[in-house]
């Protein structure tokens, strides 16, 4: 079978509480090991990709180190290995195991940054999330933005304990979807005809690919840590886990 007629089964967005799975590899090249399907977020919309390990079918075990996708043929996600790692065969099935601690610190900062879009009513320039703090930047001239008001403002929405829920938007929605995008200059991601979108009714509303809570409360306390101006229209807003 050719590269170009695989793709691997997002089991991330179907289950993203699921931490071990079970997959046959497809292919393996110098981008990594490619699965038919996989619980390993790839990198993406500032979100790292997933960690962990695979066990063999002899009881290797052998450390996942980062997960990408393709960069030609986007539902293909492949995922490397430490280097030394024993060697894996295309055609063999394998378990998958999450670093699950730190992948769901990332599910719970990305959604406290969607919370922080909708305390910030100006346009996001970037992102970037770690297991310990997030950061989005604004596209704000003039900035009247403060730490205490803005940790106020995002415990009262994370102890109001609001669900998170995901749909899919076909891409002849793609017009709809550019209206809620607040990311400039980026394209909201399109997967085989889709657009996923991340809605915490009443608060926001986003297409977004990225892993999450199911409910606001499981985030915790979080702080506004920092205020920076980064140039002359940016913003940069930095929150950690209290």
């Amino acid at each position: 079978m050719s590269v170009f007629a695989m793709h691997t089964r997002a089991l991330f967005d179907e289950a993203p509480y699921q931490r071990t799975f079970t997959a046959r590899v497809l292919a393996v090249s110098d981008q990594g090991v490619a699965l038919d399907q996989t619980l390993f977020y790839p990198t993406g919309g500032g979100q790292p990709g997933d960690q962990g390990h695979f066990l063999l079918p002899d009881g290797s075990v052998v450390a996942v180190v980062g997960t990408q996708r393709d960069p030609l043929l986007r539902s293909m996600i492949w995922h490397q290995l430490e280097e030394g790692a024993a060697p894996v065969a295309a055609g063999i099935e394998l378990q998958g195991c999450l670093d699950w601690e730190r992948r769901y610190q990332h599910m719970k900062m990305h959604t406290c940054l969607h919370l922080l879009c909708s305390i910030i009513d100006a346009p996001v320039t970037g992102c970037s999330i770690a297991a310990d703090k997030g950061r989005l930047d604004f596209d704000l001239p003039e900035s009247t933005l403060d730490k205490e008001r803005l940790t106020h403002a995002l415990n009262e929405l994370i102890e109001g304990a609001l669900d998170v829920r995901t749909h899919m938007l076909p891409a002849n929605e793609y017009n709809t979807v550019l209206e809620i995008t607040r990311t400039q200059a980026v394209a909201p991601p399109v997967l085989q005809g889709m657009v996923r979108v991340v809605d915490i009714p009443g608060v926001d509303i986003q297409p977004c690919g990225g892993t999450h809570v199911r409910n606001t409360q499981e985030i915790g306390q979080v702080v506004c840590d920092k205020i920076e101006k980064k140039s002359r229209h940016n913003r940069r807003v930095t929150l950690r886990f209290a």
